[in-house]
């Protein structure tokens, strides 16, 4: 993710506080992101009116009242990631989808070329180093070759009743296949990013929870009501 900082529906928070934390800390979601971020929300419900004797028992009070915040900071962050991850699928089946094709018009146009050519070894030979390589970056590159030597040799297609129009397909997939395959390409480091953020986020909420919680479980060992609030309730 690009942007400087996580906007949410009530404050605008640096993200240098989350990057500050080092990978060694980051932990993972152990359970759902949205279930976590009700439970801290429901955790500062339950103890918002009763602070004292939290603090006093050695509470730092920065976590009590920072803790919605921290809760606004690893939803936004989770809404960017899921964003950017749906995009980055979308590219991605776009291209399952497209790219086949795009590898079959490749070797349809080789073999009309290499029959097309064969009394010009000339010109097979500059198809044979067209087809030369392999990957998905490399087959892009093929497709736009190969419409540029057609185009320049149509005679010697049409005789052999070629489509033509495959030029024109070939060098339109090209131009957007690049970008295509840009997106997948380049989404995947986003998706990195934000989710590497989202982490951070998790760990910087699970900080202040799990501090408020074993405080309280210690200061309310022994009223069974109050306990309750301190302890996981939702599944």
């Amino acid at each position: 993710m690009t942007d400087d900082v996580i906007q949410s529906d009530e404050t605008t928070i640096s993200n240098d506080v989350l990057m500050a934390i080092p990978a060694s800390e980051v932990r993972l979601p152990t359970i759902p992101v949205d279930t976590f971020v009700q439970e801290a929300y429901d955790l500062h419900e339950w103890i918002e009116e009763d602070q004292t004797p939290l603090t006093n028992a050695g509470l730092d009070g920065e976590y009590i009242t920072d803790l919605p915040n921290r809760a606004r900071m690893l939803r936004q962050a989770q809404s960017v990631w899921m964003k950017e991850r749906y995009s980055r699928e979308e590219a991605q089946r776009e291209w399952d989808e497209r790219s086949i094709e795009a590898y079959d018009l490749k070797d349809t146009l080789e073999a009309s070329f290499r029959f097309a050519f064969r009394r010009h070894p000339d010109l097979v030979s500059k198809v044979n180093a067209i087809s030369e390589g392999s990957g998905h970056a490399d087959m892009v590159q093929d497709l736009s070759d190969l419409s540029v030597l057609g185009n320049a040799h149509d005679n010697l297609l049409t005789a052999i009743g070629m489509d033509m129009t495959q030029l024109d397909t070939a060098a339109t997939w090209a131009d957007e296949l690049a970008t295509l395959l840009a997106r997948v390409n380049g989404e995947r480091s986003d998706d990195n990013s934000a989710k590497l953020l989202r982490d951070k986020a998790f760990t910087h909420l699970k900080e202040a929870v799990d501090e408020i919680r074993v405080t309280g479980k210690f200061v309310y060992r022994k009223d069974p009501e109050k306990l309750r609030g301190f302890q996981r309730t939702r599944k």
